[in-house]
């Protein structure tokens, strides 16, 4: 029998956590463990029970999702993030990212959607609401020059670690990513580590972050 996908939910408003308790709670293999009211609150429950996903709020009390996320990285790294919120400008994406969160989606999303963004933070994946993937392109493509500075680190990855680096951005696994590249899944593996330790990134969400940071997407 698969196992239940543990869920804890940490949203400042009682509509919403009772809402998401409720569409989640209709899923035959997700099972909702808590809801937290604030960051402190989601840190001490993941804590004491162990989810597999924190569905995390970005804006709330005494301790932000942002905030949280980044102490859930260090005390919980088990856990995952989700981030579920209403704010999809690109310094909210970016700042999440890099604080720990695996996956960002927008409060339009369903209970479909939801569950698919477990599914690919499970994997090992970085799920972002294609509309907020949108918007961060749109940014970095419209964005009017920098002045000059000093070389971004990617100069010190190879052409294939870039295209690999660009293609995790777009939301590929590794096995799509070799199909796309006509090599195998263990050469891409070993291009995401290198590519990783390079510049010092923890996983692929960061990556996803980075990519987007440096107009690589």
């Amino acid at each position: 029998m698969t196992q239940s996908i543990r869920v804890l939910i940490a949203d400042d408003q009682r509509v919403v956590r009772e809402g998401l308790t409720m569409v989640l709670g209709l899923l035959h293999d997700v099972d909702v463990v808590g809801a937290a009211s604030d960051g402190d609150e989601a840190v001490a429950m993941a804590e004491q029970l162990h989810p597999h996903i924190v569905l995390m709020d970005l804006r709330m009390p005494r301790c932000s999702g942002i905030e949280a996320t980044r102490i859930l990285r260090e005390r919980t790294p088990d856990a995952e993030v989700v981030v579920l919120t209403t704010y999809s400008d690109d310094r909210s994406v970016l700042d999440a990212l890099r604080a720990g969160a695996r996956g960002y989606l927008t409060k339009d999303a369903g209970g479909a959607e939801i569950r698919e963004a477990f599914q690919q933070v499970l994997d090992n994946r970085a799920a972002i609401d294609p509309v907020v993937q949108h918007h961060l392109i749109d940014n970095i493509t419209t964005a009017a020059p920098s002045p000059p500075s000093a070389p971004p680190p990617t100069e010190e990855l190879t052409p294939r670690e870039v295209e690999v680096l660009g293609l995790i951005a777009a939301g590929l696994s590794n096995s799509e990513i070799a199909e796309k590249l006509v090599i195998s899944e263990g050469t891409v593996k070993s291009h995401v580590n290198r590519l990783l330790a390079k510049i010092n990134l923890r996983d692929r969400a960061q990556a996803v972050a980075y990519a987007y940071q440096h107009g690589l997407a």
